[in-house]
């Protein structure tokens, strides 16, 4: 269908200086400032929680590959977080919405899109890692090299970025009707579609094929992993090993279930079942939420980040008597 409240296509929608509004949450008006403190203090929040973990695991002199992941996930999600909540404070303050340029939203597409495609690759990497621990423990310091980690970083980060760039070139080749404002606080691919002139379902194949790479075929590799341990732990006889081996999985299964099942829900649908309010509130909890109860779910379940926390805290106070 064409975009909501135009007919015609606008002449100048491939022009670079065209600016989009968004219009965040303007139907919320006398919400916005009990919105904005608490965004903000997730926020705040968020970065902190984020940035102890890098610091615990950057301080760390031996980091085994669990570790090293984990310091890639929290830099990952500070930038995650750093792309989309700024703009969604600054939809707070401003009473009619805010403005952002064709480049802009182009830009906080391709980084939205490509961290959250580097973070789907990354736990797939963990769920390799956890299965090659319990399935050949003996082979673990081989296989789990430091260079294999450093290669398997560099894979999930390109991948992602390869795949935003090609999802957002598409997106922004399309014709956009003379209507550019978007009801929502980022630049989010199915609501910047919504504002395509094109009745027919070819403008959502780059997304599918998006979906395809980033969601379905990690989720895949992540299940594969997850059924290889589960084989083998069924052949363990002590229920204490058994249970010490599926404690290591519980935070990567928390956070895997947390984002897939956002991400799947927003994203592989047809664009006829576009809702923006509802899309709006599940993206509040995608974007905000889950970034920050992944360093919870870390801190309290991994045991390797809570000795790295320990020993933090206690430079921290050696340092302070020095």
């Amino acid at each position: 269908m064409p975009c909501e409240g135009c007919m015609e296509r606008d002449n100048k929608s491939t022009d670079a200086t065209m600016e989009f509004l968004l219009l965040g949450f303007s139907e919320l008006l006398c919400l916005r400032v009990l919105l904005f403190l608490i965004f903000l203090i997730i926020h705040l929040v968020t970065l902190a929680g984020n940035m102890m973990i890098f610091m615990a695991v950057v301080m760390e002199p031996s980091r085994p590959p669990m570790l090293f992941f984990l310091c890639q996930l929290s830099v990952i999600e500070l930038c995650y977080t750093l792309v989309i909540v700024p703009k969604a404070l600054l939809s707070l303050i401003v009473v009619d919405g805010s403005t952002i340029s064709f480049i802009g939203c182009a830009t906080q597409m391709h980084f939205f899109v490509a961290l959250g495609g580097a973070e789907c690759f990354l736990l797939a990497a963990m769920s390799y890692d956890r299965y090659v621990a319990i399935c050949q423990p003996l082979h673990y310091a081989a296989v789990m090299s430091e260079e294999l980690c450093l290669k398997l970083a560099a894979a999930c980060c390109l991948g992602g970025f390869a795949v935003g760039l090609g999802l957002t070139v598409a997106v922004f080749r399309l014709p956009f009707c003379q209507s550019h404002r978007i009801n929502h606080f980022f630049c989010d691919v199915p609501a910047v579609l919504h504002l395509a002139c094109t009745q027919s379902y070819a403008p959502e194949l780059p997304l599918l094929a998006a979906c395809v790479l980033l969601l379905v075929l990690p989720l895949l590799l992540i299940l594969s992993s997850y059924v290889c341990i589960a084989v083998t732990l069924l052949h363990v006889t002590s229920s204490t090993g058994r249970g010490k081996a599926f404690s290591t999985c519980i935070s990567h299964l928390a956070i895997t279930f947390l984002h897939y099942g956002c991400a799947t829900f927003m994203y592989i649908r047809p664009k006829s079942s576009y809702s923006p309010a509802r899309d709006k509130m599940v993206s509040l909890v995608y974007t905000n939420i889950t970034p920050l109860l992944y360093p919870l779910i870390y801190s309290l379940k991994n045991k390797e980040i809570r000795e790295a926390f320990r020993k933090l805290v206690r430079r921290r106070k050696i340092a302070q008597l020095n």
